[in-house]
């Protein structure tokens, strides 16, 4: 039986604190991206929409004023819910075409 003590110096208790760092650094960049739902509905900022179709905030806001895409304002913010961009994103959508 092995009765040496490991410590964190040793390779495999460095490696096991390694691995534990990266998972709660990974966990915790899905907690600061997830947003809970609001009545089974998920929104996104401004900001995070136009990161989101790499596209400026007012190209967004144009899209708002021709009617284009639905939003949400309350005070000054603006909220887009995912699920009418994934359906404008779909509504759009054009496949590639083959020439003949």
């Amino acid at each position: 039986m092995d009765n040496d003590v490991k410590t964190k110096n040793n390779e495999e208790i460095a490696h096991f604190l390694n691995a534990s760092d990266r998972m709660i650094k990974g966990i915790d960049a899905l907690r600061k991206k997830n947003r809970p739902l609001l009545n089974g509905h998920r929104y996104l900022t401004d900001d995070e929409l136009s990161r989101l179709l790499h596209i400026n905030r007012r190209t967004l806001q144009d899209y708002r004023n021709m009617g284009r895409i639905s939003f949400v304002k309350l005070g000054g913010k603006v909220l887009y819910r995912e699920e009418d961009v994934e359906k404008l994103l779909q509504e759009n959508y054009r496949p590639r075409f083959e020439k003949p």
